[in-house]
């Protein structure tokens, strides 16, 4: 989208209305909410980052052309030139910060954090207890400390800016580790579901799998455990189980024949391995299927 398109464009003037010489500008989510039928349309800020926290409700919306939706409690930076639209449910309560990101690169001594930590907008998931509090408590003491004319005002409100500047890269960073970590994961037992694929008739360790993987067994497993719900075992177990239960529902094969297409030397072990796993034998689980007690998934 054009950065020229003066329909987009926010500017700083506008949007702390009240006190044009303000250092940064504050306002509860309800003050455009209400206005505008709580649907904020695209827009963006040139040169300012905002800061949003909602207490209570949800909103939905996009960001730089991503849809996303969030229950509260949750945390939203809006970096400079985000082109960004909102529409939050009635009962929604919660604070925005703006403040110009010259001042946010003076408030963090000039660093690069602001354009390298704080250069994109993001959506900080559901905060919980102490992240959850600490993040209210702040927002509150902004907003009070905005609406007063205390001494020492606009010293308070920047040491607030500057927290709240710090809380988030923390947390963005918290975020952004979990996801790395997750979609590691995540790939791991992609991996790992693939290789079950190719080997499961042919009775390989875990040990096997894990050294394939890179990793221990035990990792292997927790990790699959995490993501799945389920010990690398149990689902190496499952998926030869599954194809059992295919093999008995849809073939006439024997049940010795089926033993053996499945890497099993010994009928006998299969059909208490299968009665274990299923609760029936191979035979009863056959019938049941047949007279539509069982299904063959």
């Amino acid at each position: 989208m054009s950065t020229s398109s003066p329909l987009l464009l926010v500017p700083f003037r506008e949007v702390r209305h009240d006190q044009p010489d303000d250092c940064l500008h504050y306002e509860s989510v309800a003050v455009r909410g209400a206005e505008m039928d709580w649907t904020i349309p695209a827009h963006r800020h040139e040169g300012l980052h905002q800061f949003q926290f909602l207490a209570h409700g949800s909103v939905r919306g996009t960001i730089d052309g991503q849809d996303f939706e969030a229950q509260a409690p949750v945390m939203l930076l809006l970096a400079p030139g985000s082109v960004h639209g909102f529409t939050y449910t009635p009962d929604a309560v919660g604070h925005q910060v703006t403040l110009p990101t010259t001042t946010l690169r003076q408030l963090l001594g000039g660093s690069a954090l602001v354009d390298d930590e704080l250069g994109t907008s993001c959506v900080l998931p559901r905060l919980q207890g102490e992240d959850e509090t600490e993040c209210a408590n702040l927002f509150a003491q902004v907003a009070r400390e905005f609406r007063a004319q205390h001494p020492g005002r606009v010293h308070a409100l920047l040491a607030c800016a500057t927290l709240l500047a710090v809380q988030t890269l923390r947390r963005r960073g918290e975020h952004f580790k979990r996801e790395r970590g997750q979609g590691e994961r995540d790939a791991l037992v992609k991996r790992y579901l693939a290789l079950v694929e190719q080997h499961y008739r042919e009775h390989e360790p875990l040990s096997f799998y894990a050294q394939a993987l890179g990793v221990t067994p035990d990792h292997l497993s927790r990790t699959c455990r995490h993501v799945a719900r389920q010990s690398a075992l149990q689902i190496l177990h499952e998926r030869l189980m599954l194809e059992a239960r295919r093999l008995l529902a849809y073939s006439s094969l024997p049940v010795a024949q089926v033993a053996e297409s499945l890497g099993y030397d010994d009928a006998a072990y299969f059909s208490k391995f299968f009665s274990r796993a299923v609760g029936n034998t191979p035979s009863d689980y056959r019938a049941l299927v047949a007279s539509g007690v069982r299904g063959a998934s």
